[in-house]
């Protein structure tokens, strides 16, 4: 295995893809160098960052010579870097279920939260702030919502599939703060609500926190 100090980590303070990837870090108790990317200064967009991912997102994984963009990527790299502890189950269902929940949120619910779709709304359908929170709000809340149903009636555990974290994790805390953040109604998701909070006041998922990140502004 490649020493965990040759790991590089480009990343925003508040983006949640950024978020589930520090939170694995933090689990696995790699070291690496945070390497912030001003979004709102569209730094993602300048020729230095596009020549090291012509992609222009966060979070980017860079180690040695090697780079890999994508949040699900970057983990599935750290994964087969550290095995232990392990955040991605061996058993193929509870797996299946692990990366479905992942996907759910990383495929349907996250991406239309985006800077580049709030941009596109206010550009080329005159949305306002009050429009694009909105937006996201009602693709938040759907998703959660749906997530939420699945865990109707199920034992409450300390993580979202059993009592050790998993991947599922990593995803849901970075979600949740997004709907603390747009004004979602987190009464509608009381089950993964709870289960948040728990997570977000162990370590590895408070020294995540957006607002504990280097680049956090100031004022």
């Amino acid at each position: 295995m490649k020493a965990a100090a040759t790991l590089k980590l480009y990343s925003f303070w508040r983006s949640s893809a950024s978020y589930r990837v520090r939170i694995a870090l933090n689990l696995k108790g790699v070291q690496y160098e945070y390497v912030p990317i001003g979004l709102v200064k569209d730094e993602q967009n300048g020729p230095v960052y596009r020549a090291l991912n012509p992609q222009g997102r966060v979070p980017l994984l860079v180690d040695g010579d090697f780079r890999v963009a994508q949040s699900m990527a970057i983990l599935d790299y750290v994964e087969s870097l550290k095995p232990e502890p392990a955040l991605c189950p061996q058993d193929p269902k509870l797996r299946a279920r692990v990366l479905a929940f992942c996907h759910a949120i990383t495929s349907d619910i996250q991406p239309l939260q985006n800077m580049g779709p709030n941009k596109y709304l206010g550009e080329r359908f005159g949305a306002d702030d009050a429009a694009k929170a909105a937006w996201n709000r009602h693709w938040i809340q759907q998703g959660l919502e749906a997530l939420e149903a699945e865990r109707v009636g199920l034992p409450e555990t300390a993580c979202v599939f059993g009592d050790a974290p998993t991947w599922a994790d990593c995803v849901l805390v970075p979600q949740v703060y997004n709907a603390d953040r747009w004004g979602c109604d987190v009464t509608r998701i009381p089950l993964l609500y709870r289960l948040a909070q728990r997570l977000r006041a162990l370590p590895a998922f408070a020294a995540a926190e957006p607002d504990r990140q280097p680049d956090k502004p100031t004022a």
